[in-house]
């Protein structure tokens, strides 16, 4: 068990018999009254977000998250394939379970948060290496649009990168921000 007042952003805890993450949290302590403690939770299964309040001496059933190297192998309709590099083992899990999914190369490994043996969440590395596929050309003087121009990625994802990048290079992308870090 954990008390309210040890939530932090990123605890993951078990209410209402779903497990929720700790988005953000707020202490508030009233003139008269006691501390109230004033969380938003994301539902880790549906992705769906609420905001609840709590007394301080309240306790919430605190969960063991372990994470393992998982080895993305294909997507599957609106799921991807997981493999677990230890014991082999194969899990279906939403695509948008990650924001980041975007940017997944198949045999790439990425960092799974397991919980009871399933992955609950996934996360790349922290920059990845795509191939561009499409992109207009770039006009010279075009500046406008701040020197940047939208391409699409070998995974389907569209980044904006400068003008003089061309269709066929391999750029390096933050899988956090989905920036253009630069060529590779």
């Amino acid at each position: 068990m954990i008390s309210v007042t040890d939530l932090r952003n990123g605890t993951k805890v078990k209410m209402d018999g779903a497990l929720w993450q700790c988005v953000e949290y707020q202490h508030q302590k009233i003139g008269r009254g006691g501390a109230k403690v004033v969380a938003k939770f994301r539902n880790l299964e549906t992705g769906s977000t609420v905001e609840r309040s709590f007394n301080s001496g309240e306790k919430l059933e605190d969960i063991y998250v372990e994470t393992k190297d998982l080895q993305y192998l294909y997507p599957e309709g609106d799921e991807l394939v997981l493999m677990d590099l230890e014991t082999y083992e194969q899990f279906h899990v939403p695509r948008d379970i990650s924001e980041a999914t975007r940017f997944l190369k198949e045999g790439m490994t990425v960092q799974g948060a397991m919980y009871n043996g399933r992955p609950l969440d996934i996360t790349p590395p922290a920059s990845v290496e795509l191939k561009i596929v499409d992109t207009p050309p770039g006009v010279r003087g075009d500046t406008v649009s701040g020197g940047t121009k939208p391409a699409t990625l070998e995974t389907g994802a569209v980044v904006q990168v400068p003008l003089f990048v061309n269709p066929g290079e391999t750029v390096r992308v933050d899988t956090r921000t989905g920036e253009y870090l630069g060529r590779a």
